[in-house]
């Protein structure tokens, strides 16, 4: 009696409460779970689609430079979200980006955007003391790093679909090569 009717906030609560239950079970609170053979909306999967790659060339090829440079970081690395936002200028040495003490190789590619971008940071902000690699209007003189809104926004391509998407079918490009891959992906 306590399920929703309509299917999304019935396996919501569903969830809620088999998790409950199941809690409550295993200290001994309660002798049986009463959700265990309640069923909810047997949705499938949601299979993943390929990206428009019209939209990430856009990106990649951009005027704006921090938004090629970003994009440059999640298209050829699979970095996440976070990790782009939290890079400091310290982070990028040897054509490596180093990533909580995993260097991985940047491609060329980026490379150049990257250099692209840091010209722009310092003819845009040539006094700043912020140590982050992205920097904007507001964060430049703060310190700060910048949001993960301004980051979607300034990269305009959905960031985990361009990741996903770059996970997926590097083994295939690479022939499932496992150095390539560590080395791309930073995985050690």
């Amino acid at each position: 009696e306590a399920l929703p009717i309509t299917s999304e906030r019935r396996s919501r609560t569903l969830s809620a409460l088999r998790g409950l239950f199941s809690y409550l079970k295993a200290r001994r609170l309660v002798f049986i779970n009463p959700t265990a053979r309640l069923r909810g909306d047997s949705r499938p999967p949601k299979q993943m689609r390929p990206i428009e790659l019209d939209h990430v060339r856009e990106a990649l090829n951009s005027a704006d430079p921090v938004r090629a440079a970003i994009t440059a970081l999640i298209a050829f690395h699979a970095l996440r979200n976070g990790q782009v936002r939290r890079l400091l200028l310290t982070d990028i040495r040897d054509g490596r980006v180093h990533l909580d003490d995993n260097p991985i190789v940047l491609a060329e590619p980026v490379r150049h955007r990257l250099n692209a971008w840091l010209n722009e940071r310092a003819r845009r902000w040539p006094s700043t003391a912020n140590p982050h690699l992205f920097i904007n209007a507001h964060t430049a003189g703060r310190g700060t790093q910048a949001t993960s809104r301004w980051i979607h926004d300034t990269n305009g391509v959905a960031h985990k679909t361009i990741r996903q998407d770059r996970i997926l079918h590097q083994p295939l490009a690479t022939g499932g090569d496992t150095r390539r891959l560590c080395d791309l992906f930073g995985i050690s």
